[in-house]
């Protein structure tokens, strides 16, 4: 990797921490900031995430993010990805149901409005390269890939390393050292 194009991923990466860090004022704001840093999350994730080649349909196919359920991001996940282009991929959104082909997508945003079917999405999209992320109590310890929790009105992320290397993804090292690791 260029010296220029690793120092546009690492400010990034800081731009990550920082958004992390104070997007969240003590305690005041409203749900939309929440998923504001949220939407920035999962487009980062686009970043710090490698897929398999064989995940895309063609060397110029778009990385799809997928939310699942009720959609908390309104426009704000759409305004982000806007003109984004990642590894020379543009980036799509997609709303769904819990019956559409999720196995189309990317990065995975499974809604809290799903939480009582999170194990069934889970084992459905098991063994394929989709990046699972959710913002429900425990979702990355029960399967999920990414866990978006908030903590001392601070949105911070879990992950499930083995999840993820079980479906053929690689999480940069430079994102997990930000996350908590968690397990099954």
């Amino acid at each position: 990797m260029r010296g220029t194009t690793r120092g546009h991923w690492l400010l990034g990466l800081v731009c990550l921490a920082v958004a992390c860090g104070h997007a969240i004022a003590a305690g005041n704001e409203t749900a939309m900031g929440e998923y504001q840093v949220k939407a920035a999350h999962l487009f980062n994730f686009t970043k710090f995430t490698d897929w398999p080649t064989s995940a895309f349909t063609s060397a110029t196919a778009p990385i799809v993010i997928g939310i699942v359920g009720e959609d908390p991001f309104g426009k704000t996940m759409d305004e982000v990805v806007r003109d984004e282009v990642v590894r020379e991929r543009k980036l799509t959104v997609k709303r769904l149901h819990a019956d559409d082909d999720l196995q189309s997508c990317h990065v995975l945003f499974i809604s809290r409005s799903e939480k009582d079917h999170v194990q069934a999405l889970v084992n459905k999209l098991k063994g394929h390269p989709v990046l699972l992320v959710g913002d429900m109590n425990d979702f990355a310890p029960k399967g999920g890939m990414v866990g978006l929790v908030l903590s001392n009105n601070t949105v911070k992320f879990e992950v499930n390393q083995a999840a993820a290397e079980k479906a053929g993804l690689q999480i940069s090292a430079k994102l997990l050292k930000l996350a908590r690791i968690v397990n099954n």
